[in-house]
């Protein structure tokens, strides 16, 4: 049931109910369709090329039986990688900025992506574990060592992005380190994964982030009520109800699980956790990061940036970091002199 006062829009289905924001809805409509254009366009991108309605047959398992390999078991999942890396990288900033009430907090800027690296480069070096479950270990427990270290009768903002950015310096070092252990062989291959990478993605990267993401939208979306309250202050949303620390807690555990996935998939892809949230928050014209907007962003960032990656160089495919690297970094120098 929908119903106007005061100059808002407020629905209510059975329990539930809030405030209606047509602006919000038409920018979340907008990006699907943008996210929408990148995704079957790189399908359709190779020295094998493929027309959109090839794709489209292939993913349905009809057509040229060639054409049905490649996009099902080499293009589609690199699509996907791209895709929920991106939602995942997007809706995890918007958490992070939300929380600590700052723009500038972000999975690879308080080092849950520098932990994750750390560990994947460790096993790559020394030859053991798998990329994945040693990238969802190291980004868990940088989160976990970041939060203990900046508890203090509870985390404020600041204080978590400090000793987040040491946590961050601390991993990168170690990284470097072991960078000057590897031989050749192992330093090419962890130096393409430390830049953030879809190449030679399969369904063995694809499956455990979607999963992953399956389970944690719906407790981020679930949170939403307190997510936007934290928004007014800790003294405030205490005031109004919001167990605050626990909050916190949940946030942060649902954020960081969300960032180690999408690391362990396609790398630490540089800056979509920080520009993906800023950039839906002027589109949206909210107070805050719209977290499934925000993740809607991060997917069309790193969709985008794949596709343009891949002609700057067609004899040789750039990682999709470099380019989201390039975009970012202005957009971080901006943030900056702001605050």
């Amino acid at each position: 049931m929908l119903t106007r006062a005061h100059g808002r829009t407020t629905f209510r289905v059975g329990p539930a109910s809030g405030v209606l924001r047509p602006r919000l809805v038409v920018v979340g409509v907008v990006l699907v369709l943008v996210v929408f254009v990148p995704f079957c366009y790189g399908m359709t991108v190779g020295s094998y090329p493929i027309g959109l309605p090839g794709v489209v047959s292939a993913v349905l398992g009809s057509g040229d039986p060639g054409a049905v390999y490649i996009v099902r078991e080499l293009r589609l999942p690199r699509a996907l990688a791209g895709l929920l890396a991106g939602l995942a990288f997007g809706m995890a900033g918007s958490i992070f900025q939300t929380v600590t009430r700052n723009p500038l907090a972000s999975p690879d800027i308080v080092g849950v992506n520098a932990g994750a690296a750390a560990l994947v480069v460790a096993g790559i070096t020394f030859g053991f574990g798998s990329g994945t479950v040693l990238g969802v270990a190291g980004g868990l427990g940088a989160g976990a060592l970041v939060y203990l270290l900046s508890w203090r009768r509870g985390t404020t903002g600041y204080r978590f992005i400090l000793v987040g950015v040491g946590v961050a310096a601390m991993c990168t070092s170690i990284t470097d380190f072991l960078m000057t252990r590897a031989r050749v062989f192992e330093a090419q291959r962890a130096m393409g994964w430390l830049v953030g990478s879809l190449n030679d993605r399969d369904w063995s990267h694809v499956r455990p982030l979607a999963v992953v993401l399956a389970v944690l939208t719906p407790v981020a979306v679930a949170l939403g009520p307190w997510l936007r309250q934290l928004q007014l202050g800790d003294e405030v949303a205490l005031g109004l109800g919001t167990p605050v620390r626990f909050a916190h807690l949940a946030l942060l555990v649902t954020g960081v699980g969300m960032a180690t996935f999408a690391t362990a998939a396609a790398g630490p892809v540089l800056f979509v956790a920080l520009v993906a949230p800023q950039i839906a928050q002027r589109l949206a014209g909210t107070a805050g990061p719209p977290l499934v907007v925000s993740g809607l962003t991060g997917s069309a960032v790193v969709l985008a940036a794949d596709v343009v990656s891949r002609h700057i160089l067609p004899s040789a495919q750039l990682p999709v970091g470099v380019v989201t690297g390039a975009l970012g970094a202005p957009v971080l120098l901006w943030l900056l002199t702001r605050r």
